[in-house]
Protein backbone atom coordinates (compact mmCIF):
# COMPACT_ATOMS: atom_id res chain seq x y z
CA UNK A 1 0.00 0.00 0.00
CA UNK A 2 1.33 3.75 -1.06
CA UNK A 3 2.04 5.80 1.93
CA UNK A 4 0.87 9.65 1.32
CA UNK A 5 4.04 12.17 2.32
CA UNK A 6 2.77 14.63 5.45
CA UNK A 7 3.53 18.35 4.71
CA UNK A 8 5.47 20.20 6.84
CA UNK A 9 4.21 23.16 9.25
CA UNK A 10 6.28 26.05 9.08
CA UNK A 11 6.21 28.61 11.73
CA UNK A 12 7.62 32.46 10.47
CA UNK A 13 7.45 35.42 12.66
CA UNK A 14 8.65 38.83 12.25
CA UNK A 15 8.36 42.35 13.42
CA UNK A 16 5.83 44.58 11.67
CA UNK A 17 7.64 46.35 8.67
CA UNK A 18 10.26 43.26 8.25
CA UNK A 19 8.33 42.29 4.73
CA UNK A 20 7.07 38.99 6.02
CA UNK A 21 3.54 38.79 4.35
CA UNK A 22 4.76 40.47 1.05
CA UNK A 23 7.59 37.53 1.11
CA UNK A 24 4.92 35.14 2.08
CA UNK A 25 2.40 36.03 -0.63
CA UNK A 26 5.19 35.91 -3.48
CA UNK A 27 6.18 32.45 -2.01
CA UNK A 28 2.95 30.89 -2.34
CA UNK A 29 2.51 32.31 -5.94
CA UNK A 30 6.13 30.47 -7.03
CA UNK A 31 6.37 27.23 -5.09
CA UNK A 32 3.05 24.90 -5.43
CA UNK A 33 2.01 23.14 -2.53
CA UNK A 34 2.26 25.48 -0.34
CA UNK A 35 -1.04 27.31 1.98
CA UNK A 36 -0.73 29.47 4.25
CA UNK A 37 -3.42 29.41 7.29
CA UNK A 38 -6.13 31.68 7.73
CA UNK A 39 -6.34 32.45 11.33
CA UNK A 40 -10.22 33.12 13.22
CA UNK A 41 -10.58 36.33 14.59
CA UNK A 42 -13.51 38.34 16.82
CA UNK A 43 -12.35 41.93 15.75
CA UNK A 44 -14.45 43.18 12.72
CA UNK A 45 -13.58 43.03 9.34
CA UNK A 46 -12.04 45.56 7.44
CA UNK A 47 -13.51 47.02 4.08
CA UNK A 48 -11.68 44.82 1.45
CA UNK A 49 -11.45 42.10 3.31
CA UNK A 50 -13.11 38.49 2.56
CA UNK A 51 -14.39 35.74 4.67
CA UNK A 52 -12.13 32.33 4.89
CA UNK A 53 -9.59 34.04 2.75
CA UNK A 54 -8.37 36.93 5.02
CA UNK A 55 -9.20 35.54 8.39
CA UNK A 56 -12.63 33.46 9.54
CA UNK A 57 -14.60 35.86 11.28
CA UNK A 58 -16.47 34.54 14.10
CA UNK A 59 -18.11 36.28 17.62
CA UNK A 60 -16.07 36.18 20.72
CA UNK A 61 -19.13 33.20 21.61
CA UNK A 62 -17.96 31.05 18.81
CA UNK A 63 -14.57 31.40 19.65
CA UNK A 64 -14.61 30.50 23.57
CA UNK A 65 -16.58 27.48 22.18
CA UNK A 66 -13.75 26.50 20.08
CA UNK A 67 -11.31 27.39 22.32
CA UNK A 68 -13.32 25.22 25.10
CA UNK A 69 -12.91 22.12 22.53
CA UNK A 70 -9.31 22.66 22.45
CA UNK A 71 -9.71 23.31 18.95
CA UNK A 72 -6.50 25.84 18.64
CA UNK A 73 -3.22 25.12 17.88
CA UNK A 74 -2.51 28.89 19.65
CA UNK A 75 -4.65 31.30 20.04
CA UNK A 76 -3.92 35.36 22.12
CA UNK A 77 -5.93 37.44 22.91
CA UNK A 78 -5.04 41.10 21.33
CA UNK A 79 -6.50 43.73 23.44
CA UNK A 80 -10.26 42.90 22.91
CA UNK A 81 -10.03 40.51 20.19
CA UNK A 82 -9.16 36.89 20.04
CA UNK A 83 -6.94 35.35 17.36
CA UNK A 84 -6.61 31.79 16.62
CA UNK A 85 -5.22 29.05 14.22
CA UNK A 86 -7.50 25.92 13.54
CA UNK A 87 -5.87 22.47 14.28
CA UNK A 88 -7.57 20.76 11.93
CA UNK A 89 -7.60 23.09 9.11
CA UNK A 90 -3.51 22.61 9.52
CA UNK A 91 -3.50 18.59 10.12
CA UNK A 92 -5.92 18.37 7.11
CA UNK A 93 -3.67 19.82 4.92
CA UNK A 94 -0.38 18.77 6.16
CA UNK A 95 -1.99 14.90 5.75
CA UNK A 96 -2.95 15.99 1.82
CA UNK A 97 1.07 16.78 1.72
CA UNK A 98 1.25 19.92 1.55
CA UNK A 99 3.12 22.65 3.25
CA UNK A 100 1.36 24.78 5.98
CA UNK A 101 2.36 28.20 6.76
CA UNK A 102 1.98 30.05 9.83
CA UNK A 103 2.20 33.88 10.18
CA UNK A 104 2.43 34.35 14.14
CA UNK A 105 4.35 35.56 16.67
CA UNK A 106 6.92 34.47 18.93
CA UNK A 107 4.67 33.52 21.58
CA UNK A 108 2.38 31.27 19.52
CA UNK A 109 5.28 29.97 17.93
CA UNK A 110 5.79 28.57 21.30
CA UNK A 111 2.69 27.09 21.52
CA UNK A 112 2.69 25.64 18.33
CA UNK A 113 6.12 23.64 19.08
CA UNK A 114 5.18 21.70 21.92
CA UNK A 115 1.96 20.75 20.19
CA UNK A 116 3.81 19.70 16.39
CA UNK A 117 7.46 19.27 17.55
CA UNK A 118 8.38 18.18 14.04
CA UNK A 119 7.62 21.97 12.53
CA UNK A 120 10.22 23.92 11.40
CA UNK A 121 10.36 27.75 11.89
CA UNK A 122 11.86 31.14 10.45
CA UNK A 123 12.62 33.99 11.76
CA UNK A 124 12.55 37.31 9.38
CA UNK A 125 15.11 40.15 10.34
CA UNK A 126 15.22 43.69 8.71
CA UNK A 127 18.44 44.57 7.62
CA UNK A 128 18.46 47.09 10.57
CA UNK A 129 16.80 49.55 12.54
CA UNK A 130 17.30 52.63 11.00
CA UNK A 131 15.41 50.95 7.64
CA UNK A 132 12.95 49.08 9.95
CA UNK A 133 12.19 52.74 10.90
CA UNK A 134 11.85 54.01 7.56
CA UNK A 135 10.06 50.99 6.07
CA UNK A 136 7.29 51.79 9.01
CA UNK A 137 7.41 55.49 8.28
CA UNK A 138 6.83 54.90 4.36
CA UNK A 139 2.82 53.57 5.16
CA UNK A 140 2.60 57.19 6.34
CA UNK A 141 -0.14 55.70 8.06
CA UNK A 142 1.02 55.83 11.68
CA UNK A 143 1.29 58.38 14.29
CA UNK A 144 4.83 58.60 15.97
CA UNK A 145 3.61 57.69 19.27
CA UNK A 146 2.15 54.33 16.86
CA UNK A 147 5.84 54.06 15.19
CA UNK A 148 7.23 54.79 18.36
CA UNK A 149 5.78 51.62 20.06
CA UNK A 150 5.82 49.19 17.01
CA UNK A 151 9.80 50.00 17.88
CA UNK A 152 9.49 48.71 20.91
CA UNK A 153 7.47 45.94 19.99
CA UNK A 154 9.84 44.93 16.99
CA UNK A 155 12.56 44.90 19.50
CA UNK A 156 10.98 42.78 21.89
CA UNK A 157 10.37 40.52 19.04
CA UNK A 158 13.94 39.94 17.75
CA UNK A 159 14.80 39.32 20.88
CA UNK A 160 13.53 35.82 20.48
CA UNK A 161 15.52 34.84 16.83
CA UNK A 162 17.53 32.46 18.44
CA UNK A 163 14.40 30.18 18.96
CA UNK A 164 13.66 29.59 15.72
CA UNK A 165 15.80 26.92 13.28
CA UNK A 166 16.43 29.32 10.38
CA UNK A 167 17.46 33.15 9.78
CA UNK A 168 16.35 35.03 6.93
CA UNK A 169 17.33 38.93 6.44
CA UNK A 170 15.02 40.83 4.33
CA UNK A 171 17.58 43.52 3.02
CA UNK A 172 16.65 42.83 -0.58
CA UNK A 173 13.37 41.15 -1.42
CA UNK A 174 14.67 38.68 -3.93
CA UNK A 175 17.00 37.29 -1.93
CA UNK A 176 15.45 36.66 1.05
CA UNK A 177 12.79 35.36 -1.28
CA UNK A 178 15.00 33.04 -2.78
CA UNK A 179 16.33 32.22 0.70
CA UNK A 180 12.94 31.52 1.96
CA UNK A 181 12.21 28.80 -1.05
CA UNK A 182 15.40 27.06 -0.52
CA UNK A 183 14.40 26.11 3.26
CA UNK A 184 11.44 25.05 1.95
CA UNK A 185 12.85 22.66 -1.07
CA UNK A 186 15.35 21.50 0.97
CA UNK A 187 12.76 20.01 3.76
CA UNK A 188 11.14 18.35 0.86
CA UNK A 189 14.37 16.97 -0.14
CA UNK A 190 14.41 14.95 3.26
CA UNK A 191 14.79 11.06 3.43
CA UNK A 192 11.10 10.67 5.36
CA UNK A 193 9.41 12.63 2.25
CA UNK A 194 11.69 11.80 -0.59
CA UNK A 195 11.35 8.01 0.44
CA UNK A 196 7.04 7.85 -0.40
CA UNK A 197 7.44 10.49 -3.47
CA UNK A 198 10.08 8.20 -4.67
CA UNK A 199 8.71 4.82 -3.66
CA UNK A 200 8.19 3.13 -7.52
CA UNK A 201 11.90 4.68 -8.41
CA UNK A 202 13.09 3.10 -5.51
CA UNK A 203 11.48 0.01 -6.24
CA UNK A 204 12.46 -0.10 -9.80
CA UNK A 205 16.34 0.43 -8.45
CA UNK A 206 16.18 -2.07 -5.98
CA UNK A 207 13.85 -4.56 -7.23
Amino acid sequence: MRHSSRGTLFIVSAPSGAGKTSLLKRLKEELSGVVISVSHTTRSKRPGEVDGKDYFFVSHEEFETLLSQDAFLEYARVFDNYYGTSRQQVLENLEKGLDVILEIDWQGARQVRVKIPDSRSIFILPPSLKVLEKRLRSRAQDSEETIARRMRDARNEMSHFHEYDYLVVNDEFEHALSDLKCILIADRLRMERQQWQLENVLEDLLG
